[in-house]
């Protein structure tokens, strides 16, 4: 007999797709769902979560599956389910009650609100019997019923004060960039040199603290990558704001990418990263993999090369790349979101191996090799099986009975069952990687990289138009009512466009990055004050509008779009588009000089506005030069040139006007030096300006 489907049957949203035949009377976040909670004068019951979410899937089994408990349900809430990726408002105002409440926070995120959608009562996983401590969801499904049956007074008093705590968390005052004594040290946008070079140093001090000499990363367990942390130490190096003295910030970075590339989070069958680590040594994952991740960490890894020339780093953000490119490719030429943890309902299945099949897997030849490189032992690594592993960290590349050993492990692992795939493609996420794409591109000459990010952009941009000029959220195949994109969609499609401007000398980039412009200050900057909300001025209203205030796992829409802004205003010679890169910047200016480990990624646009950005322009066959100079790490340079293609808008660039012949022309503060006509001569120029400001670092 076939379940009868619910609502959730029509989503496009994996995860709610996937309790498409639960018995729980589900409702997507909507209208309908208020108001039928209105209407029966019911709580609303938002459970929270995501598709590559284990725990998820573990509440989902327990209790939405459960026929007793779903009844219970059914009978005394409204529950909504959210995919908290496809709604990262209602995921960022309902945690940060979680986080109120409890002052810590998580998914599955279970959030008791009224019709209005005020929460009152919050917490996370529920088990289906009470253990630990914890009550079953069924005791809790009661005593919500009860307060809400009978103290009604208390449920709004809680309400109120949630709201209130969350509308304090999400929307803080903002405050005024310390203005110093002079003005002496400001650059041309007035923010204070001084202050943003001190919020760099207190950052990279305070994260020498805490780095693990041993294992790399920061803390001990559970263990994130943390690539924003790690770009900004690569960044502080490449100034010499922070000196490599002791454990310096180059030291630090190298020794997080190699204990990290060497453990269990990376794959090394099939290349990409898990979202994070369980243990100090980088061993044993929480096996989903993120599309977020992938691109965070492969430029990490790029910017490493660049800096370092250790080719360990290149062939880790080729194979990420090679995964991301391959298994998380979707039909629409964008990519898919995530790989679950779980398959055949069990986390991590897919990708650990027993010493018998490896063994035979690898084959007899070289199954001393592999089990020595890969550190397998018949007693195995973790619970009587081996998560794979590079056992010596120092190994540079693959030797070839590796590279068999390799191959042979991952035609093996294709017979298994994969995890399951979340193929939704989002904006934000796709034009993070398309970006990232752009960059490793730009660098490395490779014509895959530059193929796959214009293709990924050419989905989200037909998708832009296709929406009347409104970036969405989500790209769902019936493309009818597409949810309204955020701050975080709008800035890094602004970051990719621009990016790819820089790749391909394609002035309709520029074109595209301006117009994102546009629809991010008009939509999500508050014109005062320069804070940046997540959602649209035009579009659905919370209970509170959630701001970008800090750099979590991915950057801020704030700290992309300020830079995004900052370097389209360098190409474009745009002076008020620099004004307003400074103002998200000023916004957030207690963070930077409160709490710098905080906003990484404002820090860098911090450092671009203080000092202005390097234009290094190219015209005629001093294109093919400056693309050797690209394979430095200069975060602080936007390039320009022009493509050859006639049917592209002529935009009037003030870096090349007036610019001819074959040369490079490295230019600052609106003045350029004498042009280069060889490598040598661009990177002699690079290294001038780039020791002139490491002089001038306080």
């Amino acid at each position: 007999m076939t379940p009868t489907e619910n609502r959730l049957a029509h989503e496009a949203s994996p995860y709610l797709r996937q309790h498409r035949f639960d018995p729980v009377d589900w409702y997507p976040w909507g209208d309908e769902a208020l108001q039928r909670a209105r209407d029966l004068d019911r709580p609303l019951f938002l459970s929270i979560g995501y598709s590559a979410c284990h725990w998820c899937h573990v509440m989902a089994h327990e209790s939405f599956a459960n026929e007793a408990t779903a009844a219970q349900m059914n009978e005394t809430v409204v529950a909504v389910k959210v995919d908290r990726e496809e709604r990262p408002d209602i995921d960022s105002v309902y945690m940060e009650a979680v986080l109120a409440a409890h002052g810590h926070g998580g998914w599955p995120m279970s959030v008791f609100a009224t019709p209005e959608g005020r929460p009152f009562f919050t917490g996370t996983y529920f088990p289906d019997t009470p253990r630990q401590q914890m009550p079953s969801f069924r005791q809790v499904l009661s005593a919500v019923a009860d307060i809400w049956e009978n103290r009604r007074e208390d449920v709004e008093a809680q309400a109120s004060a949630l709201v209130e705590a969350v509308a304090g968390r999400l929307q803080p005052p903002p405050a005024l960039l310390s203005p110093g004594d002079t003005g002496e040290d400001r650059g041309a946008t007035g923010l204070d040199r001084r202050v943003v070079s001190q919020a760099v140093a207190s950052a990279c001090s305070r994260l020498a603290e805490i780095a693990d000499p041993e294992h790399g990363g920061f803390g001990r367990a559970p263990k994130f990558p943390q690539p924003l942390l790690l770009d900004l130490l690569l960044r502080a190096h490449l100034s010499g704001i922070a000196p490599d003295e002791g454990r310096g910030p180059l030291e630090i970075v190298l020794r997080t990418l190699e204990a990290m590339d060497s453990g269990g989070i990376y794959d090394h069958v099939g290349g990409g990263f898990s979202r994070y680590s369980v243990d100090r040594a980088w061993l044993v994952p929480h096996f989903e993999k993120m599309l977020y991740d992938q691109a965070l960490l492969t430029r990490v890894h790029l910017h490493a090369w660049q800096l370092s020339g250790d080719e360990r780093w290149r062939q880790v953000l080729d194979e990420t790349l090679s995964y991301v490119l391959t298994r998380l490719s979707h039909r629409s030429g964008a990519l898919s979101s995530a790989e679950d943890a779980d398959s055949e309902g069990e986390e991590g299945k897919y990708y650990l191996w027993d010493y018998d099949e490896f063994a035979d897997a690898v084959g007899a030849d070289v199954v001393a090799a592999a089990t020595a490189w890969y550190g397998v032992s018949p007693e195995g690594n973790f619970e009587g099986h081996n998560i794979l592993v590079r056992a010596n960290r120092g190994d540079l590349g693959r030797p070839p009975e590796i590279e068999d050993a390799r191959a042979r492990l991952a035609a093996r692992r294709d017979e298994r069952v994969r995890p399951g795939l979340d193929d939704k493609v989002l904006t934000e996420w796709n034009a993070m990687m398309c970006s990232v794409l752009a960059e490793c591109a730009a660098a490395t000459g490779d014509g895959e990289y530059a193929a796959a990010a214009e293709r990924i952009a050419g989905v989200l941009l037909d998708a832009r138009e296709r929406n009347d000029g409104r970036t969405p959220r989500s790209l769902r195949d019936d493309d009818d009512e597409p949810i309204a994109g955020f701050a975080g969609d709008v800035a890094w499609l602004l970051d990719a466009t621009v990016r790819l401007f820089e790749l391909t000398g394609r002035s309709s980039y520029l074109a595209a990055a301006s117009d994102l412009a546009i629809e991010l200050v008009t939509q999500f900057v508050d014109a005062e004050t320069g804070v940046v909300f997540t959602t649209r001025a035009d579009g659905e209203s919370l209970v509170v509008r959630p701001a970008e205030l800090q750099d979590g796992v991915i950057p801020s829409a704030a700290s992309v779009g300020a830079i995004g802004l900052a370097r389209l205003a360098a190409l474009l010679g745009d002076n008020e588009l620099t004004e307003t890169a400074t103002k998200l910047v000023r916004a957030r200016v207690e963070a930077l000089e409160l709490a710098p480990t905080s906003v990484p990624e404002l820090l860098w646009a911090a450092d671009l506005l203080a000092d202005g950005l390097v234009e290094v322009a190219a015209t005629g066959k001093g294109r093919g030069v400056m693309a050797e100079a690209r394979r430095r790490f200069l975060p602080m340079a936007v390039f320009a040139w022009r493509s050859d293609d006639p049917d592209e808008p002529d935009l009037s660039l003030p870096v090349l006007k007036g610019r001819g012949g074959d040369a490079v022309y490295v230019c600052e503060a609106g003045a350029c030096r004498l042009p280069a006509h060889d490598a040598r001569q661009v990177n002699e120029e690079l290294d001038h300006v780039l020791g002139a400001r490491a002089t001038s670092a306080p």
